[in-house]
C-alpha cells in the first residue's frame, strides 16, 4: 500500500536523490523510498550497540608526594618543566 504525500526537500537533499536516481537507473520515487527505508533501518536499532568498559583501578597517594604542595606535585608530574 502506498500513500501519497507532499515533501518539502531542501535544495542539497534533493540534489543528491536525483543523482542516486542517475547512478542507480531507478525513479525519484523507488529512490527517495529506498533512501528513507535505510536511513530508518539505521535508526531503529539494527545495528548493534557499542558498549563501554571501563575497568576500576586502585588508587592511592605515592609515598613522599605532599598533597598540599603544588609545586612538588607539579614537578613530580612534568619532571620540572613546568617553570
Amino acid at each position: 500500500m502506498s500513500i501519497r504525500t507532499t515533501v518539502t526537500l531542501d535544495e542539497d537533499v534533493l540534489m543528491r536523490v536525483k543523482d542516486e536516481c542517475r547512478i542507480h537507473g531507478s525513479s525519484f520515487r523507488a529512490t527517495l523510498n529506498n533512501l528513507v527505508r535505510s536511513g530508518l533501518s539505521k535508526t531503529s536499532g539494527d545495528s548493534p550497540k557499542r558498549t563501554l568498559k571501563i575497568t576500576p583501578t586502585a588508587m592511592s597517594p605515592r609515598a613522599g608526594l605532599n598533597m598540599d604542595d603544588i609545586g612538588g606535585l607539579l614537578e613530580y608530574a612534568e619532571s620540572e618543566l613546568h617553570r
